[in-house]
């Protein structure tokens, strides 16, 4: 039976809590703590599911419960969708209970993060789930591990999103981001109304970004993404598609979908890509 990898940020910015589902749909532990257990074996010809999940809501200050009980509950819905039963959850590093300062995390030590659970508890052969940022780090982590992720599927894949957007502003303002050390980022998910971005987070982010070549994996991959999605533009998926090296690839678009995706059509257009992507490589496999 597969397993299932489970995480979260908020759309693509730092904040959100993320899980990695292997053996139970529990609280969230710790990086520590998880990485501290002894991965459970799984049949070798079974490909192992890993999903980084992203709700594109705002917990930056909510509740670590409160953020446990949102991921949760979507965990829960994919799992008894396509009837797996081995979750396993963690926070990344300066993120809900794990230990480590959010302001000194980057997309660099984050990615860290993702490759740690993949070498020290995923065992077997990988499909990666990745929404939102997690579809930036999927990425980065089928290119580091070829041999172990067999799949990619991103949801709003937000392949260098923040660095693209700052590249965006008036050349004023990125004098004043760069003198006053803080990008101020407006944001409808945000309690205050914005997002306060350091500006040594958005120079450590240029270091991964992606789409300046080409993208050197091979495996399947597919990109959903929804057509009224503010946060990342939908034409994003197409960059990503059209910049990796895979001639699986398929970009699929929701009309009125937007970057949450958690709506009920969505949810199910999920469990249908990750169901067929399992058969696809069980077959290969055997």
């Amino acid at each position: 039976m597969a397993g299932v990898v489970l995480g979260a940020v908020a759309a693509w910015m730092p904040g959100r809590s993320w899980g990695w589902a292997v053996l139970s749909l529990g609280p969230h532990r710790s990086l520590g703590a998880l990485l501290a257990q002894k991965p459970r074996r799984v049949p070798r010809w079974l490909p192992v599911l890993g999903a980084l999940y992203s709700s594109g809501e705002d917990c930056t200050e909510t509740s670590a419960a409160a953020r446990g009980s949102s991921v949760a509950s979507y965990a829960e819905r994919v799992r008894e969708l396509l009837r797996i039963s081995a979750f396993l959850r963690f926070d990344y590093s300066g993120v809900g209970s794990s230990d480590g300062n959010l302001e000194e995390c980057t997309v660099g030590k984050w990615r860290k993060d993702v490759l740690s659970i993949i070498d020290d508890l995923a065992v077997g052969p990988q499909i990666l789930v990745g929404s939102s940022l997690g579809g930036w780090l999927m990425l980065h982590a089928a290119i580091a591990r070829p041999g172990k992720v067999m799949a990619l599927i991103g949801v709003a894949t937000a392949a260098d999103a923040l660095v693209t957007k700052f590249n965006q502003l008036p050349i004023e303002v990125k004098k004043e981001v760069e003198l006053k050390g803080v990008w101020t980022l407006p944001s409808k998910y945000h309690e205050e109304g914005a997002y306060h971005i350091q500006y040594s987070f958005i120079k450590e982010a240029e270091q991964h970004c992606l789409l300046h070549s080409p993208i050197p994996v091979t495996c399947p991959i597919r990109l959903l993404h929804g057509m009224k999605d503010d946060i990342v533009p939908w034409h994003t998926s197409m960059q990503v598609a059209d910049r990796l090296v895979s001639t699986d690839v398929d970009v699929i678009l929701r009309k009125h979908s937007d970057h949450r995706m958690k709506e009920k059509a969505d949810i199910q257009l999920l469990v249908y890509t990750i169901d067929d992507l399992i058969d696809k490589l069980s077959t290969t496999v055997n």
